[in-house]
């Protein structure tokens, strides 16, 4: 069977909106550890990279929420700042950029569909922004963050309550059960484990919902639920 002729880069850096001086930075936001066996922790894929882009993309979107909403107090502002910097909305920004195909991973993984899994994604834009951190500097990174994260910022949660206690309030609001959170299954690797979680209230169907922790997938089945019931808006 003939292999898949490599994409080409230059696309997705018109994507990104970045062209690299060092292209290999680039590369290795896109590695996992399984495209790499007998790699040690440190080696060239996107854990250590994932690990600084998340740092360079909080104060950059901190300083933005800072700027754009002088009104709001420290707790609407970290609320504002816990759902733009999520992974599920790094993820969002990663299907933007394009990224899913030039992720490279091992042969087990490709078979398992992970690169369409969120936390995945979610992974490679913390490396993708560190790596332009890298090459081209603060700078850099600013604009790119705020280009890709920006247009979010008016449908981010405002004084949002998460979505675990809105649907809390929602259901005690009905006079129904608490919702109570099921550990689904896990899977990956021991350093990369994805967890789906399972939401339940009594005389309702379950949501389910997907992330790199147990925290992040019951958030992630609690929005479900509220979407699926129409609710988003107070959630």
């Amino acid at each position: 069977m003939a292999r898949r002729p490599a994409l080409d880069l230059a696309e997705l850096e018109s994507s990104i909106g970045y062209a690299f001086a060092d292209r290999e930075l680039l590369t290795r936001a896109l590695t996992h550890i399984s495209a790499l066996p007998g790699t040690p922790a440190n080696g060239p894929h996107y854990q250590r990279l994932e690990f600084l882009g998340d740092r360079v993309l909080g104060i950059v979107i901190a300083d933005l929420l800072f700027r754009t909403f002088p009104a709001e107090n420290e707790g609407d502002l970290s609320r504002r700042l816990a759902d733009l910097v999520r992974k599920e909305s790094c993820a969002d920004v990663a299907e933007q950029w394009g990224v899913s195909p030039y992720i490279r991973l091992g042969t087990g993984e490709k078979l398992a569909g992970m690169r369409k899994k969120a936390a995945l994604l979610g992974d490679v834009c913390e490396a993708i922004i560190a790596s332009v951190y890298l090459d081209g500097g603060f700078e850099a990174a600013r604009v790119l963050i705020e280009r890709s994260f920006g247009p979010r910022l008016s449908t981010s949660q405002r004084s949002r309550r998460d979505a675990k206690s809105a649907l809390q309030e929602w259901a005690m609001g009905k006079g129904l059960t608490i919702p109570t959170y099921r550990e689904i299954r896990r899977t990956g690797p021991d350093h990369a484990p994805i967890f789906v979680i399972a939401v339940e209230i009594n005389g309702y169907p379950s949501t389910e919902g997907e992330g790199a922790s147990k925290k992040i997938a019951e958030h992630a089945a609690a929005t479900a639920f509220l979407r699926r019931e129409g609710i988003e808006e107070s959630a």
